[in-house]
């Protein structure tokens, strides 16, 4: 699984959403400015992000974009989702040979648990350090 610019790219919405949680709505156009986005291309992912009940729109002079729940009970994992379809490495289908069907399904419950487990507050305030050694792993 490969995550395309919609998902990267509406995870750097939603973490700027975060970053102003409580100062009230953010524009698209000053996401994109700060990020050296394409506004038009934020624009098309704001809406499913809507859709799901992620954020809220706020209309007017001074409008935009607002978290509709707090950053911490809000996941990497629903954002990704919403923008990226169901989390899987592979296609997989019942004929496949079981023990790689096992590894499959192995990786991605290890995908999502990492997903699911990383909050936009968990990420805004990312320091470097996450408390695990790091591994390198050759597949």
């Amino acid at each position: 699984m490969k995550i395309s610019t919609k998902g990267r790219y509406g995870l750097t919405i939603m973490m700027e959403l975060a970053r102003s949680y409580g100062e009230g709505p953010t524009s698209l156009k000053s996401i994109a400015e700060r990020n050296q986005l394409s506004e038009h291309y934020l624009e098309q992912l704001i809406a499913p992000l809507r859709n799901a009940g992620l954020v809220k729109s706020i209309r007017g002079a001074y409008g935009g974009y607002i978290l509709s729940r707090e950053p911490e009970v809000i996941s990497a994992g629903e954002i990704i989702r919403v923008l990226e379809g169901p989390i899987s490495p592979v296609d997989f289908t019942e004929e496949d040979d079981p023990a790689k069907r096992d590894l499959w399904m192995r990786i991605r419950d290890s995908i999502a648990q990492v997903l699911d487990s990383t909050t936009l507050n968990d990420l805004i305030h990312y320091n470097g350090q996450s408390g695990q050694d790091n591994y390198m792993f050759y597949i």
